[in-house]
């Protein structure tokens, strides 16, 4: 599913128009991802829990020369499914 599709399917559930509802789940995704930029955790009940995880320096090989290099520290985001999205998903 693509955004112009989840779009449509949470238009029509809605009864919204599709611009609006686009726009709206714009904004949810922009939250996250500010929330996420700042390091904070988000939880929505019933889906699942966006976490920061910090990913410390490390050492690496490069893949094409076998040669030692140091992989930088970064940051990732780690998504973790509720119990009500995993039941859905085992369930049908």
């Amino acid at each position: 599913m693509n955004i112009a599709e989840l779009t449509k399917a949470v238009a029509a559930q809605t009864n919204s128009t599709e611009a609006a509802t686009k726009s709206t789940i714009t904004a949810v995704f922009d939250q996250i991802a500010q929330a996420a930029a700042k390091g904070e955790d988000v939880a929505i009940p019933g889906f699942g829990k966006f976490t920061i995880k910090d990913r410390p320096e490390r050492q690496g090989r490069n893949p094409a020369t076998g040669e030692a290099m140091t992989i930088k520290a970064s940051r990732k985001v780690a998504f973790s499914a509720a119990k009500g999205l995993k039941d859905r998903l085992s369930h049908g």
